[in-house]
């Protein structure tokens, strides 16, 4: 099957059920994201797919091929941050770390499909991704910040 991931071409001769998460972390050697629940219950697993977030534990691979893969790896690096990840940085966002990538990959879309979001509108949209910290003040400050750096570009 073939996937695009971070604007790279794969080729995976996987079974079609795998879960993408599997696929990305021990086919691929992406790790960032992460295994956390195996239920789509905590967020930790979330990618884009086709630009929508998605819990990679719970897609299977047959309905990724073809399919336009995003990762935390892939959302900026570390010399052209993407807005959320700078924001992160700048809040200090992470205390352990685990949930992050899945954090930050549901707020860039939350941002995509709405670049103002009220606290009401971040608490919903985040509410499916757990931080075990309880990082929620400062998850919801970066998210206003990079809402209001998105507008200034």
């Amino acid at each position: 099957m073939q996937l695009t991931v971070n604007g790279q071409s794969h080729t995976v001769d996987v079974e079609d059920d795998m879960p993408l998460l599997w696929v990305l972390r021990d086919e691929l050697g992406i790790t960032g994201v992460k295994y956390g629940c195996g239920i789509a219950q905590c967020g930790a697993c979330t990618v884009h797919m086709d630009g929508v977030a998605v819990r990679s534990c719970q897609v299977s691979a047959g309905s990724a091929d073809g399919a336009d893969v995003v990762t935390v790896e892939g959302l900026g690096t570390p010399d052209a941050m993407h807005a959320v990840q700078q924001a992160w940085v700048n809040h200090q966002v992470a205390q352990c770390g685990y949930c992050q990538s899945g954090q930050i990959m549901q707020a860039a879309s939350l941002l995509d499909n709405n670049p103002d979001p009220s606290d009401t509108d971040i608490d919903m949209v985040m509410s499916g991704n757990l931080c075990r910290c309880g990082t929620y003040p400062r998850i919801r400050a970066a998210i206003k910040t990079a809402a209001a750096t998105l507008k200034e570009t």
